[in-house]
């Protein structure tokens, strides 16, 4: 019952609202109420509270008087009373707990009297739904007529009274605009009773709705009704940057999130000593330039020596405040600091060790390649002759003579040494050969299958 007509219409979208199916965190269900007094029984000899809750399109709400005495429930459809005429709007809350509300909101229940006169007819919901059908068109031509005009406001949305007889713009504006020659072009034009109503850009957010940078629905167009005001002192507080960009919602104005853990800010801030008191110490006077609320850590400068902080906690602070008021200085800072340093620890450790990130990157066929050609080399050299090499790199040249004639005089010594090393070399080498031979070995089977067949 939350849309006035929720069957899915030939596109399988619902219809109604045309939310296309987001209507639990918008406009169908937004700022309704649980009736957690409706089991409750009301005492013998006391009537029940004939006022009801009655909700308009974006969300607006007015309490009117049921005189009539009809038997009215959350969601029913009824025709209230109006400045001129009749509006249509959904019963959202009946019983004791609309007195609850009135006491909140702070209604006059003896001068502003409103009256329902009945529960909407076929007919009524009927000219209700055409109106509300002519709204999106009609708010793209005004929006061209105020452009047409040069006027600095934007026309944010459209709400047709429920007799269709008045239309009200709501639009947006940073400074005071004259609209009158624009409300003869909107008469003229739409030939229906106008009227304008200024709004913020708060509230016009709520309306339009959208995704926050949170990833979630706006606050404003899913719960939050009361809008307080939001300044940089919020954020300074939490020691934010002071980035527009990141403190601006989509709105324009700060975000209003801001105010929700600032109250836990300025407990935590009542342990903290004031920033603009000073330190005095034989080295010099020192000035507070940044704090850790969530640690307890305050960063001192001497003055003449901003770019050298001192990071002390703020019981070491009150502790040097309170000698200060007694006209006595500490030593220096440094004392201070360099306890705190010595209990510090490595705030992050490497859980996977030291292997890098990459490790698993590199091909596994590579690996394979290099660990051959490693074993074929083992064996090629053997230690004799890394050990002679060595050596004629070290001795001097006459030895290197000597070894020369050596060399020369002996031409069968090193042609019988060297044989066996080749012989090992060519041995070594036709071992890892086997496994580039499987490749053929896979294709001869497909080879015989075919001579065969061939046979056959």
């Amino acid at each position: 019952m939350a849309c006035q007509s929720c069957a899915t219409g030939k596109d399988g979208q619902p219809k109604g609202c045309k939310n296309n199916g987001t209507c639990g965190t918008d406009s169908c269900n937004k700022l309704t109420v649980f009736d957690w007094l409706a089991n409750m029984s009301v005492p013998n000899g006391e009537k029940p509270f004939d006022w009801v809750e009655v909700r308009f399109k974006n969300g607006r709400k007015h309490y009117y008087h049921n005189s009539e005495n009809l038997t009215l429930s959350i969601g029913d459809i009824v025709a209230t009373q109006a400045q001129s005429g009749h509006d249509i709007g959904m019963v959202t809350l009946t019983g004791e707990l609309v007195r609850v509300q009135i006491k909140r909101k702070k209604i006059d229940t003896k001068n502003d009297i409103l009256k329902i006169y009945r529960k909407a007819s076929q007919k009524d919901i009927d000219i209700w739904s055409e109106a509300r059908d002519k709204e999106e068109p009609m708010k793209v031509k005004a929006r061209q007529f105020a452009i047409d005009l040069k006027l600095s406001m934007k026309i944010s949305d459209i709400e047709f009274q429920g007799d269709s007889s008045k239309a009200t713009f709501y639009y947006t504006a940073e400074e005071r605009v004259d609209f009158r020659e624009l409300i003869k072009i909107y008469a003229r034009e739409f030939r229906i009773r106008i009227e304008m109503k200024q709004v913020g850009f708060r509230q016009e957010a709520s309306r339009l709705g959208g995704i926050g940078s949170c990833g979630r629905e706006l606050c404003c167009s899913t719960w939050l009704t009361d809008f307080r005001s939001v300044s940089t002192s919020a954020a300074r507080y939490q020691q934010l940057s002071l980035n527009p960009q990141k403190l601006a919602g989509q709105c324009g104005k700060l975000k209003c999130c801001l105010n929700y853990e600032l109250d836990s800010y300025l407990d935590a801030l009542k342990a903290f000593p004031k920033p603009d008191t000073k330190l005095y110490t034989e080295k010099g006077t020192a000035v507070c330039q940044k704090t850790d609320i969530f640690k307890g850590h305050m960063w001192y400068a001497y003055e003449g020596e901003w770019m050298n902080w001192h990071l002390i906690t703020t019981d070491q602070a009150r502790e040097i405040i309170a000698i200060n008021k007694k006209r006595e200085k500490v030593a220096s800072l440094e004392e201070y600091a360099v306890e705190l340093l010595v209990d510090t620890k490595t705030e992050f450790e490497n859980v996977v060790g030291q292997d890098s990130l990459t490790r698993f990157d590199s091909p596994k066929g590579n690996k394979k390649r290099k660990n051959n050609r490693s074993r074929n080399k083992k064996p090629v050299h053997n230690k004799s002759e890394v050990k002679t090499n060595d050596s004629k790199k070290a001795k001097p040249n006459k030895r290197v003579s000597t070894n020369k004639k050596n060399q020369v005089g002996n031409n069968n010594q090193p042609n019988s040494k060297n044989q066996p090393n080749k012989n090992q070399a060519n041995s070594a080498k036709p071992k890892p050969k086997p496994r580039p031979k499987r490749k053929p070995n896979k294709k001869r089977p497909e080879n015989n299958n075919n001579q065969t067949n061939e046979n056959k």
